[in-house]
């Protein structure tokens, strides 16, 4: 018999992680694993509408695979957006909501014989998080690491803290946080000046880019600009 497309998911827990963004755990009862690719996504079914173009909303899994039923998602509220104010208003601790996935190319080749530029904005650095994770907990063999992450303020950092110690302890892993609207002691501007400067040398390099149409596009010019092959850049866009 085929599975179902839809599960059950329960919320287990809520955080607070930055302003309008917070953390879902949600976990799958009639699963012992719920597993997945580092990468992937997960769609959830809100009751907002009639039509599944009004329903669902995909959201990048934040978490690595730990053996559990339970994942992680980080949510910013939309403004004027029916789907996350859904959620903020209503999903509380025992919430249940219909979960379809994990779906999505967007994970990393079994051999990571390059460096990797991980670039994003916002929300968009879950993804990075869950890949990130995964690598160090499970030892894989990999070249140098970069997360080039952009927001606003030091207040949008998400998971600044978590990034900062582990780029202390793995001389492999650089975080490069930057901030458009707001000085301080780290990088200022956009996430293209930090990338662009990093890789004057141009090593051998894998991109992965997530976040708004915009910066992906922008981003993908640039790096093909630095003689970059189109098939090193992989994407996710957001919105």
């Amino acid at each position: 018999m085929t599975p179902p497309l839809w599960k059950k998911g329960i919320v287990t827990e809520i955080r607070d992680i930055a302003p309008e963004t917070k953390r879902y755990f949600i976990a799958i009862p009639e699963l012992e694993v719920f597993d997945f690719i580092p990468g992937q996504f997960v769609t959830l079914d809100l009751p907002i509408g009639e039509r599944n173009a009004e329903r669902w909303r995909s959201y990048s899994i934040a978490s690595a695979p730990d053996g559990s039923n339970q994942f992680e998602l980080v949510i910013v509220k939309a403004k004027d957006g029916k789907g996350t104010d859904y959620i903020f208003s209503n999903l509380t601790i025992g919430s249940s909501v219909d979960v379809r996935g994990p779906q999505g190319k967007f994970t990393l080749p079994d051999a990571l014989d390059k460096d990797l530029f991980l670039i994003c904005t916002g929300t968009g650095v879950a993804p990075f998080r869950s890949m990130i994770r995964h690598i160090y907990a499970q030892k894989i063999s990999h070249k140098a690491i970069h997360l080039v992450f952009g927001c606003r303020y030091q207040t949008d950092l998400l998971y600044a803290d978590e990034f900062f110690t582990l780029a202390a302890s793995e001389a492999s892993f650089h975080y490069h946080p930057t901030l458009s609207r707001e000085t301080w002691d780290g990088h200022q501007g956009y996430v293209h000046e930090v990338y662009r400067s990093l890789l004057a040398d141009h090593p051998l390099t894998s991109f992965y880019l997530c976040g708004w149409k915009d910066m992906i596009t922008q981003a993908r010019e640039n790096i093909m600009g630095l003689g970059y092959a189109k098939s090193d850049i992989h994407f996710e866009l957001y919105g």
